[in-house]
C-alpha cells in the first residue's frame, strides 16, 4: 500500500514539474517575439466599432428568420473589415510619411484600394501632411489630408 502511495507521488510530482518547465519555457519563447513597431491605436478601435455597429444593423436587415443571428454575424464581419481598413490606412499614411513617396494597398481581389501620399512636411511641428484616399469597389469613399508626426507633436507655447 505505501509502494502505491509512494509510486502515485512520484507521477504526480513529475506532471507537476513537466508542467512547470512548460509554462516556463513558453513564457520565454514569448517574450522573443517581436514588437509590433505600429501597434493598433484609438482609430482603429474606432474603425472596428464603427464596421461592427453598421454590420450589426445591416444583418439585422438582412436576415429575416434570425434577427440575431444576422446581427452577431454581421457586427463580427463588420468590426473585421472595419479596424483592417482603418489600419491598413494608417499603415499607409505612416509609411508614406517615412519614405516621403505614395503608397498603395490594394486587396487581392481589388474590391478595396488605399493610397497615401506626403503632401507637406512642417518642420517646427515634425510633422507630415498626408493625402490619404479609400476606394471600394472602384469608387472614392474617403479623401482626406491628415497629419502623420514623426513623434509627438510638438507646437510652441505663446
Amino acid at each position: 500500500m505505501d509502494l502505491k502511495y509512494n509510486v502515485g507521488m512520484v507521477k504526480r510530482r513529475i506532471t507537476i514539474a513537466a508542467l512547470t518547465i512548460f509554462i516556463a519555457v513558453s513564457f520565454i519563447a514569448s517574450s522573443c517575439t517581436p514588437v509590433d513597431p505600429y501597434p493598433s491605436s484609438q482609430r482603429t478601435y474606432q474603425g472596428a466599432a464603427a464596421g461592427a455597429a453598421v454590420g450589426s444593423v445591416a444583418g439585422l436587415l438582412i436576415d429575416k428568420d434570425n434577427r440575431w443571428r444576422g446581427a452577431m454575424i454581421g457586427g463580427l464581419l463588420g468590426g473585421a473589415l472595419g479596424g483592417t481598413l482603418t489600419e491598413i490606412s494608417q499603415r499607409a499614411s505612416r509609411e508614406a510619411a517615412q519614405e516621403g513617396k505614395p503608397v498603395v494597398y490594394q486587396s487581392n481581389d481589388g474590391f478595396q484600394r488605399v493610397e497615401a501620399a506626403p503632401v507637406d512636411y512642417n518642420e517646427n511641428t515634425d510633422c507630415h501632411k498626408i493625402r490619404e484616399r479609400v476606394w471600394q469597389d472602384g469608387k472614392l469613399v474617403k479623401d482626406e489630408v491628415k497629419e502623420v508626426c514623426e513623434s509627438d507633436k510638438s507646437e510652441p507655447l505663446y
